[in-house]
């Protein structure tokens, strides 16, 4: 039992040095220099399934820009109905505009009542979104989801 413990243990550790020595996406990470700012608003709603839609503006230091459409879905123990206002958000490590959209990872605990605020850091890959906002409702709860960046 020892033996095959330790078997495993080793085995793990050699695909973790395999895994450090290729470069691709290390290399990737680094090259993707731009930078993204999000301008959003967003209302929703959640009773154990968590649904928003929303609206915004993305705006790279590249000089690309697109308006886009923001949907939260998910589930937890979550009850609520709210919206944000003005939401800022910063998307790093992509090439171009063109790599924003999509669905980001999302798990959070809510809890606000009248005014409320939010922070988070959402992954997509390499991709990572902050996101800072805050507006009003009731919100209560855990959940987890995904946050979505499509074209209008």
């Amino acid at each position: 039992m020892i033996k095959r413990t330790f078997g495993m243990a080793a085995l793990v550790l050699a695909c973790a040095g395999a895994m450090t020595v290729l470069p691709t996406s290390s290399a990737q990470a680094a090259e993707a220099s731009v930078k993204c700012d999000l301008a959003f608003n967003l209302s929703g709603w959640s009773l154990i399934y968590k649904h928003a839609e929303g609206h915004g503006t993305i705006t790279c230091d590249n000089g690309q820009r697109a308006n886009v459409k923001i949907t939260v879905v998910g589930g937890g123990i979550t009850a609520g109905k709210y919206h944000i206002d003005n939401g800022k958000g910063e998307i790093s490590h992509v090439h171009s505009i063109n790599e924003v959209y999509g669905n980001y990872a999302q798990a959070g605990a809510e809890a606000g009542v009248v005014k409320s605020g939010t922070a988070q850091v959402l992954t997509k890959g390499t991709t990572s979104l902050a996101l800072t906002g805050t507006g009003e409702g009731v919100n209560l709860g855990v959940s987890v989801g995904k946050f979505t960046i499509s074209r209008p």
